[in-house]
Order: structure tokens, then C-alpha cells, then sequence
């Protein structure tokens, strides 16, 4: 299970080396192979192969002639690109993929269950700040599954 919040920094040719509690936790899963791609909110997203592999057949299953199933296929198999670590446990997170999520120097990690998301540190706060303000709002509720969470 990959969790925990990390901050970490890019070197000057893009190198990210992985926290090394995510590193652990990749090695536990027996995992040699990553995946990355885009999310919708500006991140990145950093899937073990394997788990990769899963969500990657239900995007190919998806109706070829729905317009919205298209574009998130593009997007998201678009953009995909399999990475390996080198022996410090450092990946070369791709120039476009840092163009798309606003990396500069200073990212952060973020744990996900199984996946890491990779942001730039100040877009980061931000969009905590946005969500923290969301929840926090007279009225907020949870709704559908989230209504029987209990924390």
C-alpha cells in the first residue's frame, strides 16, 4: 500500500528519486517497472506496472465511438510511458510530463493506495487549501458511497 506525503526534488536533468518509504513499498510489491501519465488535475500519476496493466485494459475496453471515452483514452494511454529506477532509485520523469504538471525543482510524493501522485509543491498547497475550504463549507456533505465513511 503506498502512503504518505513526501517532499522531494527534481535534479537538473529531471531525475526524481523515490522516497524511500515508497521505495520499500514498491520493493514489498515486487515491483521493477513503473508506469506514469497525466491526471486530470494537473499531476502526475505513478502506477506499478502490474496495476498499470489492469487500468490500462478497462481504457482499451471503453467504446471507441464515445466521444469522452476517446479523449481519456488519449490522454491517458497518450501519455503513458513506462520508466525503470536506476540503482539510487531514481526515475526520469519525461519532459513532457513535467511540462504538463508545472514541475519545477521542488515536488511533492503523495501516497495513493496504488498509485503515487507526483505534484509541483506550490500547486500542491493550493489545491489543498481549495479542498480543505471545499469541505469545510456550511452545508458540505458526503454523498453516494462516501456517506457511510467513517474516519
Amino acid at each position: 500500500m503506498l502512503r504518505g506525503l513526501y517532499q522531494a526534488a527534481l535534479d537538473a536533468k529531471g531525475r526524481l528519486a523515490i522516497p524511500q518509504r515508497h521505495r520499500e513499498q514498491l520493493e514489498q510489491m515486487s515491483v521493477d517497472r513503473l508506469v506514469m501519465t497525466i491526471d486530470l488535475d494537473h499531476c502526475l500519476l505513478l502506477y506499478p506496472v502490474t496495476t498499470w496493466l489492469a487500468i490500462e485494459r478497462q481504457l482499451v475496453a471503453l467504446p471507441s465511438l464515445d466521444r469522452r471515452a476517446r479523449s481519456l483514452q488519449r490522454l491517458l494511454l497518450g501519455h503513458a510511458t513506462e520508466l525503470e529506477q536506476d540503482g539510487s532509485g531514481r526515475i526520469l520523469v519525461p519532459a513532457t510530463l513535467r511540462q504538463f504538471a508545472q514541475l519545477d525543482k521542488q515536488v511533492m510524493v503523495v501516497g495513493q493506495g496504488k498509485k503515487l501522485e507526483l505534484w509541483d509543491e506550490k500547486r500542491w498547497h493550493e489545491a489543498c487549501e481549495c479542498w480543505l475550504k471545499e469541505h469545510g463549507e456550511t452545508g458540505a456533505r458526503l454523498t453516494g458511497d462516501l456517506e457511510g465513511l467513517s474516519l
